[in-house]
């Protein structure tokens, strides 16, 4: 699955980009050379970054899975239980 970066975000990380590259390497790379440049990176390491976060995802959410039983487990006939702890059996 290739990544794609939305247009909007596309747009910020490229402005970003161009202003790290003048602030930090005193270089004014032009649009397209940046806009190339990002792309490598979002092709290159950005499946990296993606399957790591998949990874913590998978984590969290096998944890969550597991807490389940705990969060929503209802124990089966109590019915009995209860009522003779309650002290309403019925008596012969």
């Amino acid at each position: 699955m290739a990544l794609e970066l939305p247009p909007d975000i596309h747009a910020e990380a490229l402005a970003s980009l161009e202003r790290y590259l003048d602030e930090h390497l005193g270089e004014r790379l032009g649009n397209v050379a940046t806009s190339a440049l990002l792309n490598f990176f979002v092709e290159e390491i950005g499946p990296a970054i993606y399957n790591r976060a998949v990874a913590d995802v998978q984590q969290r959410l096998t944890a969550r899975v597991q807490d389940l039983d705990f969060e929503v487990h209802e124990e089966a006939f109590t019915y009995w239980s209860r009522r003779s702890a309650k002290g309403r059996g019925r008596k012969a």
